[in-house]
């Protein structure tokens, strides 16, 4: 199987590709939040424990001009994920 660079997944919670970051930096999202918010990616499941470093380096590779920190993405609770049995015992 022979897949472009494009194609890979970038955010496997909302299925963002490299090829959507791609397509909304060229509209002109240039940070982390600009494309998050018009792509989903870092807002699934996982609120971007998995992939948000990813995309950041993602964003600095492509934009190295930018300050490093600009709108970089924010941690959203929980900040571990615990199932439901452990809070229903009281372990968290």
């Amino acid at each position: 199987m022979n897949h472009s660079h494009t194609s890979l997944i970038i955010c496997r919670c909302e299925e963002v590709t490299l090829e959507q970051l791609e397509a909304a930096y060229e509209t002109g999202c240039c940070t982390s939040r600009q494309l998050k918010m018009k792509t989903r990616a870092t807002m699934g499941a996982c609120q971007g424990r998995v992939c948000r470093q990813l995309l950041e380096a993602w964003v600095h590779a492509t934009s190295p001009q930018l300050p490093r920190d600009a709108e970089l993405l924010s941690h959203r609770p929980p900040i571990r994920p615990v199932t439901f049995g452990q809070l229903a015992k009281g372990e968290v």
